[in-house]
């Protein structure tokens, strides 16, 4: 019989031959930015500090954009912004195959505002040709009359006006990382939104089902997104924000968390 210490020592041989998984790895973890995407930024590979890449652009106004060393070791994007400032990563030309196209992101938020009153923000906005429609798939709105800060859809400057279809199903988390996807298609004109890979039904907007005016909501053939943060109205609690943005990705197909 073969003694333990004989077995042992041929299961490490074994295990070194067919390529060991070291401690805290995951063998089955896909890459952040596998090949086919139509638009992927994981930050690892750009220098710390203030934005350098010809991967994307920036829209700032009383805010900063730094690529910096995460908690957990990675590099994210950290967004700053003072007041009713704004600071995005601005992806241009951006093209998908019959204007159907999934996003992602991790995401953490140090505070949301209290006010003022209605105080209202965006995350991630489309824009494009054939429709004034900025379309506004991950956003949130302070609703005093709750009271309480919610996720939801919005949209502004085109016929079905100004507006944000914030849900009470949806509330927003502080200082914790969740992970962001949405989902804008042109057959009906739908935008959909996953927290966390778990669906929100009431995030979601549509030709005739949305939350401005009682027109048709019609997407623009999107060739610019943006994410990163924008605060509407001014005077507000906190003075500042801040939140952290990783795995920022675009497909044709969703991603998931």
């Amino acid at each position: 019989m073969r003694s333990f210490l004989a077995v042992f020592s041929a299961a490490l041989i074994l295990g070194a031959a067919v390529g060991s998984v070291p401690a805290g790895a995951s063998a089955a973890s896909p890459p952040s930015c596998p090949r086919g995407l139509l638009f992927c930024e994981d930050f690892e590979r750009l220098p710390a500090g203030g934005p350098s890449t010809l991967n994307w652009g920036v829209d700032t106004r009383n805010g900063t954009l730094t690529v910096e060393r995460a908690r957990r070791g990675n590099q994210v994007l950290h967004v700053h912004t003072v007041d009713n400032g704004r600071a995005f990563l601005r992806v241009d030309d951006f093209a998908a195959p019959g204007n159907r196209f999934y996003g992602r992101m991790r995401l953490r938020v140090d505070a949301f505002p209290t006010a003022p009153d209605w105080a209202h923000f965006t995350l991630v906005e489309a824009t494009g040709t054939g429709s004034a429609e900025v379309v506004r798939p991950v956003g949130g709105q302070y609703a005093p009359t709750v009271p309480g800060t919610f996720w939801g859809v919005g949209a502004d400057g085109g016929p079905t006006g100004d507006w944000t279809n914030w849900r009470e199903s949806a509330p927003v988390v502080e200082d914790t990382w969740q992970c962001f996807e949405w989902k804008i298609d042109a057959a009906d004109n739908r935008v959909a939104v996953w927290i966390d890979g778990v669906a929100n039904p009431e995030l979601t907007a549509s030709t005739s089902d949305h939350g401005g005016n009682d027109v048709p909501f019609v997407l623009p053939t999107v060739d610019t997104v943006k994410i990163g943060w924008q605060l509407y109205q001014g005077g507000t609690t906190p003075g500042d924000f801040d939140l952290w943005i990783d795995d920022i990705a675009l497909s044709s197909k969703r991603l998931g968390c």
